[in-house]
C-alpha cells in the first residue's frame, strides 16, 4: 500500500504499521530470497523497514531521492518549511493569494521527496548511517541521473545477499547501528519523527533503544549540516556536498565503524575517501553550524512523566526557558476556528496546548504541533510561542514546539487536565516540562478524568486504538513488536 504524507487522510502515522504488516505479510507469503525495499515520502520508509526486520530477508533500503530545489523571486525556497513561513506571511499581510499561487507553481520542480531535511529526508539519511540504504545514495536527488546507477549497483547487491544469505536485517540493525543513526540524525537536524520509527524499527529486531538514548547519545555532537528547517540550504547542495558520507567522516570519532552494512565495503574505508566538498553546507566538527546539544532534546516533568521532544535546532533560544500561562484547546480543530480572532486570549507569552492528538486521541498523532501563531499577534511582529502537543510536526517544521508529549492526554496523561490560565514552564537545558499546580491538585485532576468515546467500533482504526503502544515506544502495535523469521525457506538457485 502507498502512505504519502500529502494525501493520506486523516494522517500518514495512523497506517504506518498497517504498511509494516502489509510488508511483512506479503514477504512471508511469497518465496522470496531478498528483498529491494522503495520508499520515499514519508512513513513508507520505517513501514517497510519494520516490515522485513520482522521477517528477516536479506533487504536494501533505496530510496527515491529529494525534488530539485525550488527557486521562487530569485531565492531558493524548500517544500514544507517555505510552506509555513509563505501561509504565515500571508495571514500577517505580508504576501497575497497571486503570490502564494505563483510559490506553488515553484516550490516542487520536479519528481521527489521534499528537499527540506524532512522526514522522508531524514528517514533516507538514517537508513544510510543505520547501514541499510547504500553508500552515498540518500542525497542524490530522485531527477539526477545517478539514481538509475544507483539503483543497478542495488539490484546487482541485492542478488550477491539472496545467494550469500545475508547480511540480513537483524545483522545490520544491531545496537551500535542504532547509535550510529542518532548521532548522524543529531548531525544533520533530524526530524523529530526519527525518534518515533528508530524506536519502532528498534522493536522489530530485539535492540533495547529507548527516549532518552536519543539525548544522551546526540549530546556531544553539534548540527553539522546548513539545511532547512535549522539552517538554509535544500538536499539538492547536500548532496553535492557530499551527503550522508561527508556527515559520517567528520563523526568518524563518535561513530562505531566495525558495524555490518549492506555494502561489501567496510565503513572504515569509506569514511577514509569521504568528505565535504562544501563548508557552508556541510560544516567541519570543528566549526559546526551550531553547537553540540541543539539536536532533538528529550523533556521530562510532570507534563511529560514518560517523556516529550522539542527540536532545538528549529526553536528560538530566547524561548528555550519560558514560563507562561496555558491557553488550552482539546482538539486542533477548536484552535484553528478562533486562531483569527481579534479577542483570543493570548499574548506572545502564552503557552499554547493543543491535545487529543497523540497515538489513540486523534487517532494516529497528526503533523498539527507546529500551530499556527494567532493572526492579531502576527501583525505584531511576534514569529515564535512556546506550543505543546501530544501530536507530531512535520520535519520541515520549526519554532519552540514541543511535541510527542507522553502519556497522551486520550488515555489519561497529565496534558489532558491542563486548563487555560495554568503556568507552565518549560526549561530546554534542565531537560524539563512542568505543569505549576500541587501535586494533591495534579492528583485530584487526574482521578476525576475520564476518556473519551472510542473513535470506531470495528476495522483497522478499532484495532489500532486498542493496541497501539504511546510515542516513547514508537507507536508500533503491542502485537507487531518482534519478529517470526520468513515461514517458506531460501530457495536454491
Amino acid at each position: 500500500m502507498s502512505i504519502g504524507e500529502p494525501l493520506m487522510r486523516p494522517t500518514s502515522m495512523l497506517f504506518r504499521s498497517l504498511m509494516a504488516m502489509d510488508v511483512e505479510e506479503s514477504l512471508r507469503a511469497n518465496p522470496l530470497d531478498a528483498v529491494l525495499l522503495l520508499g520515499g515520502c514519508d512513513k513508507t520508509v520505517p513501514a517497510q523497514v519494520m516490515g522485513a526486520a520482522s521477517v528477516d530477508l536479506p533487504s536494501i533500503v533505496l530510496t527515491g531521492g529529494p525534488m530539485l530545489s525550488g527557486r521562487f523571486r530569485g531565492r531558493a525556497v524548500g517544500s514544507g518549511t517555505d510552506v509555513w513561513r509563505a501561509m504565515e506571511a500571508r495571514r500577517a499581510g505580508r504576501m497575497t493569494d497571486d503570490d502564494i499561487e505563483e510559490l506553488e507553481g515553484c516550490i516542487n520542480r520536479s519528481a521527489g521527496h521534499c528537499m527540506t531535511m524532512g522526514t522522508a529526508s531524514t528517514m533516507a539519511c538514517v537508513m544510510e548511517a543505520i547501514g541499510l540504504q547504500p553508500w552515498g545514495a540518500a542525497a542524490l536527488p530522485a531527477a539526477d541521473g545517478r539514481r538509475l546507477h544507483e539503483a543497478e549497483k542495488a539490484g546487482a547487491r541485492l542478488v550477491a545477499m539472496a545467494r550469500d544469505g545475508g547480511p540480513r536485517p537483524s545483522q545490520v540493525l544491531t545496537r551500535q547501528a542504532f547509535e550510529n543513526a542518532i548521532r548522524v540524525n543529531a548531525a544533520i537536524g533530524g526530524s523529530t519523527n526519527a525518534v518515533l520509527h528508530l524506536l519502532a524499527i528498534a522493536g522489530r529486531v530485539g535492540v533495547q533503544l529507548d527516549l532518552d538514548d536519543f539525548d544522551s547519545l546526540a549530546a556531544a555532537i553539534p548540527l553539522l549540516v546548513n539545511l532547512q528547517p535549522s539552517g538554509e540550504y535544500l538536499m539538492e547542495e547536500f548532496s553535492y556536498a557530499g551527503g550522508v558520507p561527508a556527515v559520517m567522516a567528520e563523526l568518524r570519532t563518535h561513530l562505531d565503524l566495525d558495524v555490518t552494512t549492506v555494502d561489501e565495503t567496510p565503513l572504515v574505508d569509506r569514511l577514509s575517501e569521504a568528505r565535504s566538498h562544501d563548508p557552508a553546507v556541510i560544516a567541519s566538527i570543528a566549526t559546526p553550524v551550531q553547537p553540540a546539544g541543539r539536536g532533538t532534546a528529550v523533556l521530562h516533568g510532570n507534563l511529560a512523566p514518560s517523556g516529550a521532544l522539542i527540536k532545538v535546532s528549529a526553536a528560538s533560544d530566547r524561548l528555550l526557558q519560558h514560563r507562561g500561562p496555558a491557553l488550552v484547546f482539546d482538539h486542533i480543530e477548536e484552535y484553528l476556528a478562533v486562531v483569527a480572532d481579534e479577542d483570543l486570549p493570548v499574548t506572545a507569552d502564552t503557552v499554547l496546548v493543543v491535545r487529543n492528538a497523540g497515538p489513540r486521541g486523534y487517532p494516529g498523532m497528526p503533523e498539527i504541533a507546529n500551530l499556527p501563531i494567532p493572526e492579531r499577534l502576527l501583525r505584531q511582529g511576534v514569529t515564535d510561542m512556546v506550543r505543546l502537543c501530544d501530536g507530531r510536526m512535520s520535519g520541515t517544521a520549526y519554532g519552540t514546539v514541543v511535541v510527542h508529549i507522553a502519556p497522551e492526554a486520550a488515555i489519561g496523561g497529565p496534558l489532558g487536565v491542563v486548563r487555560s490560565g495554568d503556568l507552565v514552564e518549560l526549561d530546554v537545558p534542565g531537560r524539563s516540562l512542568h505543569l505549576e499546580v500541587s501535586d494533591d491538585e495534579l492528583s485530584r485532576r487526574l482521578a476525576a478524568w475520564r476518556p473519551a468515546t472510542p473513535h470506531a467500533p470495528r476495522g483497522w482504526v478499532r484495532l489500532y486504538v486498542d493496541h497501539v503502544q504511546q510515542a516513547d515506544r514508537g507507536a508500533d502495535l503491542d502485537v507487531l513488536v518482534g519478529a517470526s523469521g520468513a515461514a517458506v525457506p531460501r530457495m536454491p538457485f
